[in-house]
C-alpha cells in the first residue's frame, strides 16, 4: 500500500526542487499523476487487474523502469528518468532523498495540451502534412522495433483467438444492454471464420517478422504535434497488450479516427504509411484489427456499468459511448474487402433509398441513385420537380434506359477500383434486372437484388411526407404509384441467397442484418 504521505506531499508545490506554483493531481485507475508545472511525476498504484500487477515496490519500480525504457523509443525528450521517493523517520517524503524508499515515479516534461492531436482536430488546426509525417514516423518506429522470439508468439492464430475469446466472454453479460445480441453473435461469427480462412496470412505475417513490440495504446490522446511529433504513454504493463502486429497498430490509430469522426483523415494515414513500408499485406488486415480494438473500447466501457454508484445520468452516458464502440465494431465485421454489385428493386415509395443508404454504411458500398443520376444526365438539379405522367417526360422508357446504362457504367468503374456498389433504383423489370446480373457476371463479381415491399398505406404517407421535402429528388406520387403496379415484374429470376425480400414497414434493422450476415459469411 501506497503511504498516504506520499500523495499529500507531492500535491503541494514546495515538495518539488524546481518550486512550480501549482500542483495538479490527476488520478487513473492505475496512477497518480502529479503536474508540478512544467514537469510530471508518475506514480503507479498497487493494483492488480489480472492483465497488470502492480502490488509490490519492486514491481512498480520494475514497471516505472520499463515506462522510461519503451516511451524514449518515440518520445526520448519527454521521459527524463526513474526517480525514487523517499520517506524519513519524521514522516517527511522526498525526491532521491534520504530515509526508507517507499515508491517510485516517472519524471517527465509536460506536454501541451493545446498541441495534443485530438485537440488540433477537434479545433480544425490540425497542421497540413500532419497525417503523412506521423505515418512516416510510425513506419520507422515499427521497422526498429524489437521482433523474434516470444514477440513473434504474439501475432500468431492462438494468441489472436485468445484475445478475441476473452472478449467474448468479457461481454456476454452485456448482450441486449449496450451490444445488442445479433450484433454480438456476428462478431463472433466473423473473428471466429477469419482466423479460419486466413489463417496463412496470419502466419505469413509472423514468418516476414511484422509482428513487433509497439506502442500498444495509439490514440489521438497519446500524440503531440509540437516542434516534433512525440508519441508517448505506450502500455509498459502488459506484453501481450503491446507487441502486435504492425497492422493492428495502424488499426487502432485509424478506429479511433473514425470513431471520432475524422474518416477523411484514416484514408491520408493509412494511404501514407502503406507508402512508406510497403506493406502490401496490411490492408486486408486493417478492418479485422480495427473490429478487435473498437471492441476492446466497447468492453472497457462497458465494465463501468459494474460499479453499482454510478449515477444514472453517468450511467446512461456510458452505455451510450459503449454502444457506439461496439456499433463500430460491427460495422468493421460487415465491411466487404472485396467487390460486388447489389441492386434494390421495388416499387415508389417502398423504402429501397433508406435500405440502400444503410446498407452502404455497413458494407463500406458506393452509392448510385438512379433519380439523381437521371436529372444530372439531363442537366436538371436533384431537388427539381418534373410532375410527368408514367412513362412520359424523364421518365420515357427511352430515358430510363439510357439512366440504367449510365448506372452500369459508373458500377463498372467503382467495381474495378476494388469497391463494392450498391445501385439504387426500381429495377422493375428482368431486362434491367438481366443488365445488372450480366455486368456483374462479366467483371466475375457477386451480384445481389434487394427487393422491398410495404402495404400501400405506408407508400402513401410516406409519398404524402416526401412533397414537404423540398430537397428530395424523387418525384414520386401516388398515381404513379398505381401504373408503376401494372407493369412491375415480380422477381423470380434470381436465385435463393442472392435475392433478399425486405418489408421495411415492419423492423427492417433485422432483415438488413440478415443480409449483412449473408453477404459477408459468402465473401469470406
Amino acid at each position: 500500500m501506497t503511504h498516504p504521505a506520499v500523495v499529500l506531499q507531492m500535491s503541494r508545490p514546495d515538495f518539488y526542487p524546481h518550486h512550480p506554483e501549482t500542483v495538479e493531481l490527476v488520478q487513473t485507475h492505475i496512477s497518480w499523476v502529479f503536474i508540478a508545472g512544467d514537469e510530471v511525476y508518475k506514480v503507479k498504484k498497487p493494483v492488480d487487474f489480472g492483465f497488470l500487477d502492480f502490488t509490490t515496490l519492486e514491481k512498480r519500480k520494475f514497471y516505472c523502469k520499463e515506462e522510461l525504457r519503451l516511451n524514449r523509443r518515440l518520445a526520448p525528450s519527454i521521459y527524463l528518468e526513474v526517480v525514487p521517493i523517499g520517506l524519513d523517520h519524521t514522516g517527511r517524503v522526498s525526491l532521491k532523498g534520504g530515509g526508507e524508499i517507499v515508491e517510485y515515479a516517472v519524471r517527465m516534461k509536460k506536454l501541451p495540451l493545446d498541441r495534443m492531436l485530438k485537440t488540433l482536430l477537434a479545433h480544425g488546426r490540425m497542421p497540413d502534412g500532419t497525417m503523412d509525417a506521423l505515418a512516416a514516423k510510425i513506419v520507422q518506429f515499427h521497422k526498429t522495433a524489437q521482433t523474434g522470439g516470444s514477440i513473434d508468439e504474439m501475432g500468431s492464430i492462438a494468441t489472436i483467438r485468445h484475445n478475441n475469446e476473452e472478449n467474448f466472454a468479457q461481454t456476454e453479460k452485456y448482450t441486449g444492454v449496450t451490444i445488442a445480441a445479433p450484433r454480438f453473435g456476428f462478431i463472433r461469427e466473423y473473428v471466429e471464420r477469419f482466423l479460419e480462412v486466413r489463417r496463412p496470412l496470419f502466419e505469413n505475417r509472423v514468418a516476414d517478422h511484422k509482428i513487433r513490440d509497439c506502442h500498444g495504446d495509439l490514440h489521438l490522446e497519446h500524440i503531440c504535434i509540437a516542434d516534433d511529433i512525440i508519441v508517448f504513454d505506450c502500455i509498459e504493463f502488459n506484453e501481450r497488450f503491446r507487441c502486435s502486429d504492425t497492422a493492428a497498430e495502424v488499426a487502432f490509430l485509424t478506429m479511433d479516427l473514425d470513431y471520432n469522426g475524422y474518416t477523411r483523415h484514416t484514408d491520408d494515414f493509412v494511404r501514407s504509411y502503406l507508402n512508406y513500408s510497403g506493406d502490401t499485406q496490411m490492408s486486408s488486415l486493417l478492418n479485422f484489427y480495427r473490429c478487435y480494438y473498437a471492441y476492446v473500447r466497447g468492453k472497457v466501457t462497458s465494465f463501468r456499468l459494474d460499479q453499482k454508484e454510478l449515477p444514472g445520468a453517468e450511467r446512461n452516458q456510458v452505455k451510450l459511448t459503449a454502444t457506439k464502440y461496439f456499433d463500430l465494431a460491427y460495422t468493421y465485421a460487415a465491411r466487404l474487402e472485396k467487390p460486388a454489385l447489389i441492386v434494390t428493386a421495388g416499387l415508389i415509395g417502398s423504402g429501397k433509398s433508406f435500405q440502400a443508404r444503410h446498407l452502404a454504411a455497413r458494407l463500406g458500398a458506393e452509392i448510385i441513385r438512379s433519380d439523381v443520376l437521371r436529372k444530372e444526365m439531363l442537366n436538371i438539379p436533384p431537388a427539381e420537380k418534373h410532375h410527368d405522367a408514367f412513362g412520359q417526360g424523364i421518365y420515357s422508357t427511352g430515358i430510363s434506359q439510357k439512366t440504367y446504362e449510365k448506372a452500369m457504367e459508373i458500377s463498372a468503374g467503382i467495381i474495378r477500383e476494388g469497391k463494392p456498389v450498391i445501385i439504387d433504383a426500381s429495377f422493375p423489370n428482368r431486362a434491367c434486372r438481366a443488365m445488372a446480373a450480366g455486368l456483374a457476371e462479366k467483371l466475375a463479381i457477386p451480384f445481389y437484388t434487394i427487393e422491398c415491399t410495404c402495404p400501400d398505406e405506408t407508400v402513401r404517407r410516406r409519398l404524402e411526407k416526401r412533397k414537404l421535402d423540398k430537397d428530395n429528388p424523387s418525384d414520386g406520387r401516388w398515381e404513379i404509384l398505381l401504373e408503376q403496379k401494372k407493369h412491375y415484374e415480380p422477381i423470380s429470376e434470381i436465385p435463393a441467397g442472392r435475392h433478399f425480400t425486405v418489408d421495411t414497414s415492419a423492423d427492417s434493422e433485422i432483415f438488413r442484418h440478415n443480409i449483412i450476415r449473408t453477404i459477408r459469411m459468402a465473401e469470406l
